[in-house]
């Protein structure tokens, strides 16, 4: 509830506008003059000051001015029954948000009231998210790309991260899973504290355990000394369950008691030990078929996937490659001490028409092998052909559009829009030149572009 300080020194105004303000859903408390209220301030958490500006004792600009030094935040709105221009002016300098003629026009003042209220909320938040951005680890890379898809994983963080709500990230193997929860932890409170992945699937199902919990000297053969575990080691910061999904059973039923009672028990040890930790996990199995087949357990799914990401293929943010590929040279060429490289236009509309099984990470490899092997300052399309990985074959393979297309009017549609992009990469979109070498006229292709929504 918003708090809210009324300083008049004339009782009746501060009680209507108590009785006002109140009605409204506000706590609201009163001062009868400046130096009460600048008191009232220092000492109590206010969201917006209500001042009178002819007042015994300090005036309310006076008030604005000191109140300004020690709360620069606090807005004020000032409130006078002799209101002139240059009185306007002064007070917005000093740093009034508003300033409102007595008797004020109902309807107009409350509605200046919420919006006082909601900049000073963008305000609060605005500082919180620069100073977490001013502790970003600059090694962690950057989310690329402004497909419809991206952005809507960047809008999520956006309002997510900050959160304490635990996070699942699903998507296909090399999709960027663990980037985006490494992006959950820098854009949280937490990005102080420890970042701590865990590969459920690389680790063996008896020392899943004693990875996550730790264990006592001598609780078991090889055991030679005490092992602190991944969630004590993330304690204040965040923890990241790789490939969750598969994870013991038994491991599963420690963990799920683990978020319910916020402490751990090490193997072999006999006390409870507290922790701190938000829990980011991530899967590229559908969990919910492993629900009903007995293999996941609904009750710490339900615990884990509070709020739930997609990381998406990346044949299906194509438009995001270009980008890509342009970062990944950039570092990739100082990491091989090459010299700097860039790929032609034609490079890049030949790497958008691959369809990635290996996602973002076959790309970044498929990046420096160019690097690698390619000569000159240049990477072309002779080159992409030559040395990008023969198991990505093209979109407009005959094989890949038989794999992915069932039936043959689906086929020949695929082929046809394959065709027309890989023309419009090679003439540079230049309509009349494609026309003339594919013996179709220009309105034809016009229609067929627009009817397979392909821009030009």
């Amino acid at each position: 509830m918003p708090r809210l300080l009324i300083v008049d020194d004339e009782a009746g105004i501060r009680r209507t506008l108590k009785d006002l303000m109140t009605m409204q859903g506000y706590e609201v408390e009163e001062a009868e003059n400046g130096a009460e209220g600048l008191e009232k301030i220092k000492s109590g958490q206010f969201d917006l000051v209500l001042s009178d500006i002819q007042m015994p004792k300090m005036d309310g600009m006076e008030l604005l001015r000191a109140s300004k030094e020690s709360n620069p935040d606090l807005p004020f709105i000032m409130l006078t029954a002799h209101a002139t221009i240059e009185r306007a002016v002064e007070a917005i300098k000093i740093g009034a948000y508003d300033f409102v003629p007595k008797p004020p026009n109902l309807q107009h003042f409350l509605v200046t009231i919420r919006n006082a209220l909601d900049t000073k909320v963008l305000k609060q938040e605005h500082t919180r998210m620069k100073a977490r951005l001013e502790k970003i680890d600059a090694n962690i890379p950057p989310l690329l790309g402004e497909s419809k898809a991206m952005l809507r994983i960047k809008k999520l963080l956006e309002r997510a991260a900050p959160s304490v709500a635990r996070v699942m990230v699903t998507g296909e193997a090399g999709s960027g899973k663990e980037l985006i929860a490494q992006w959950v932890h820098q854009l949280s409170d937490r990005n102080t504290g420890p970042f701590v992945a865990v590969n459920c699937a690389a680790i063996p199902g008896e020392l899943i355990e004693s990875e996550l919990f730790g264990h006592e000297k001598g609780s078991f053969t090889g055991a030679h000394k005490q092992h602190i575990g991944s969630f004590e080691q993330a304690d204040g910061g965040t923890l990241f369950l790789d490939e969750v999904g598969d994870m013991s059973p038994t491991a599963q039923a420690k963990v799920l008691r683990v978020l319910q009672e916020n402490q751990v028990r090490r193997v072999g040890g006999d006390r409870s030990i507290p922790v701190d930790v938000r829990v980011v996990c991530a899967t590229n199995k559908d969990l919910e078929l492993a629900i009903q087949n007995g293999e996941f357990r609904d009750d710490l799914f339900h615990r884990l996937a509070v709020i739930q990401i997609v990381s998406p293929p990346l044949r299906e943010r194509s438009e995001d490659i270009s980008e890509l590929a342009e970062f990944f040279c950039d570092k990739l060429s100082k990491r091989n001490a090459r010299p700097e490289k860039h790929f032609s236009k034609k490079a890049l509309s030949l790497l958008a028409t691959y369809p990635w099984r290996g996602n973002v990470r076959e790309l970044h490899n498929a990046v420096e092998r160019l690097i690698v092997l390619s000569e000159g300052d240049e990477i072309t399309e002779d080159d992409v052909d030559l040395f990008t990985n023969p198991g990505s074959a093209p979109q407009d393979s005959i094989s890949y559009l038989v794999e992915q297309h069932a039936t043959i009017n689906d086929f020949r549609d695929a082929a046809e829009e394959a065709f027309l992009r890989r023309k419009l990469t090679e003439f540079e979109g230049n309509i009349s030149r494609m026309s003339d070498s594919i013996e179709l006229q220009r309105s034809n292709i016009y229609a067929k572009l627009k009817k397979l929504g392909i821009k030009e």
